[in-house]
C-alpha cells in the first residue's frame, strides 16, 4: 500500500486453502494449526480461528551462536493430532521440512503443509516429497513446472478468488469482506 496514492486491497489466498481443508473433513478435535516459525504466528492464529478455532502450535528455532546449528523447540501439543503447517510461501522448504520432522518426533499423526506462494527453489521438491508430509497444498499464484509435481502435491486455483475480487472492484463493493 505504501507505493500507491490510491486505495489498494490485499488479496489473500487463505480462503481457497480453507475451503479445500474443510472438504477433507478432518475432525476438529484432531486438528492443530502450526506456525513453522515465530514470524508466522499471527497468520497461523487467523487460520486456526477460521478452522473451528483449532489449537495453535509454534516451531521455535534458535541459534546459539555463529555457525552453530539451530535448536528447534515446539510450543504446543501435537501428539496424536493432524498438524497443518501454514506459511505465506515455500522457497527451499528448509524451515517447513525441519518443522515437519519435529512435529513427527513430537507425535503428530499426520502433517500437512499449506502455502499461498510456491517458489520451490532447489532442493524444495526433494524435501517436500521425502515422506514428511501427508499432503503439500499450494495455490497457483506462481506456476509450478510439470517436472516439479510429486504425488503429495495439491495445486489449488485462485481464479475464482481473483474473479470475485475484480467483480467487486468493478461494482464498487467491498473486497475485504471476501476474507471475513
Amino acid at each position: 500500500m505504501g507505493y500507491f496514492d490510491i486505495p489498494v486491497d490485499h488479496v489473500y489466498g487463505q480462503p481457497v486453502i480453507l475451503d479445500y481443508l474443510a472438504s477433507k473433513r478432518i475432525c476438529s478435535s484432531d486438528l492443530v494449526v502450526v506456525s513453522p516459525d515465530v514470524g508466522g504466528v499471527a497468520r497461523a492464529r487467523a487460520f486456526a480461528k477460521k478452522l473451528s478455532d483449532a489449537p495453535l502450535a509454534i516451531v521455535d528455532k534458535r541459534r546459539h551462536g555463529h555457525n552453530v546449528a539451530e535448536v528447534m523447540n515446539l510450543i504446543g501439543d501435537v501428539k496424536g493430532k493432524v498438524a497443518v503447517m501454514v506459511d505465506d510461501m515455500i522457497d527451499t522448504a528448509g524451515t517447513i521440512a525441519k518443522g515437519a520432522a519435529l512435529l513427527h518426533e513430537e507425535g503428530a499423526r499426520e502433517v500437512y503443509a499449506c502455502c499461498t506462494h510456491a517458489v520451490f527453489s532447489p532442493p524444495a521438491i526433494e524435501r517436500l516429497s521425502s515422506g514428511l508430509f501427508q499432503e503439500v497444498i499450494i495455490t497457483n499464484t506462481i506456476p509450478v513446472a510439470e517436472k516439479n509435481y510429486f504425488p503429495q502435491l495439491t495445486v489449488l486455483s485462485v481464479a475464482n478468488l481473483l474473479g470475485e475480487t475484480i467483480w467487486r472492484v468493478h461494482d464498487d463493493c467491498s473486497v475485504s469482506s471476501i476474507f471475513q
